[in-house]
């Protein structure tokens, strides 16, 4: 899954991104209002972490401009302990849940979930194709014959390509998306990645295949 991280302290914001990293979210970190909003509003996000204080436009004022423009993304409103109001005012304007500062990672991490999982309404979310099915909470890619977990980044591409079957995705798209933005990541480790995803759909006895197109990017197809 793909996170929007806006917090505008930056030592808390590396933390949280190096949790959330290590529980195998994707996640794009902004420092302001006005880059929050425009990072909503350019990608596809599955669950958005808004500080309520940042400069140059505070968290209401983003997630009320989300609302009105329709993106009903679920949002996760970060506040100090006595901002009671803007609590209020959060979760009146749409937000789907708030947590206060200080709080535990392990609640953070518990509240993300949640919200993200409420949002399909489902308590198991799965994705399917061809004989793929994809589970959303477990990780795990599965066919009638076996069933194998996947790491992260083998996650979020197979889940990309899921979303959108036999659609080209550019390697750029899939560094963007798993990677992030702001990845140092050279672009060829894409390649390795589908690599040892093609292993995988061998493994579980799928007959779905991840196809290249030199240079343009890659296609998820049934076998014909």
């Amino acid at each position: 899954m793909k996170l929007l991280l806006c917090e505008d302290e930056k030592e808390l914001s590396n933390a949280l991104k190096a949790i959330l990293r290590h529980n195998n979210y994707t996640v794009d970190a902004v420092y302001d209002g006005e880059d929050a909003l425009a990072y909503a509003e350019a990608d596809k996000y599955d669950g958005i972490i808004l500080d309520l204080m940042m400069p140059k436009m505070n968290g209401l004022e983003v997630l009320s401009t989300l609302r009105s423009h329709g993106n009903n993304t679920p949002v996760l409103i970060l506040t100090a302990k006595s901002e009671t109001e803007d609590k209020i005012t959060g979760l009146d304007l749409g937000a789907d849940d708030y947590l206060a500062k200080p709080f535990d990672m392990g609640e953070l991490l518990a509240r993300v979930r949640a919200v993200t999982r409420r949002s399909t309404g489902n308590a198991i979310d799965t994705i399917t194709y061809g004989d793929l099915t994809l589970n959303k909470q477990s990780f795990e890619l599965s066919t009638s014959k076996e069933t194998i977990r996947l790491g992260g980044k083998e996650y979020g591409i197979i889940e990309l390509l899921i979303s959108n079957p036999a659609s080209l995705i550019s390697t750029e798209k899939i560094m963007e998306r798993v990677w992030g933005y702001d990845s140092e990541a050279e672009i060829n480790v894409v390649w390795v990645y589908i690599s040892s995803l093609r292993k995988k759909l061998a493994q579980i006895g799928s007959t779905v295949e991840i196809k290249a197109s030199r240079g343009l990017g890659y296609t998820l197809e049934k076998a014909d």
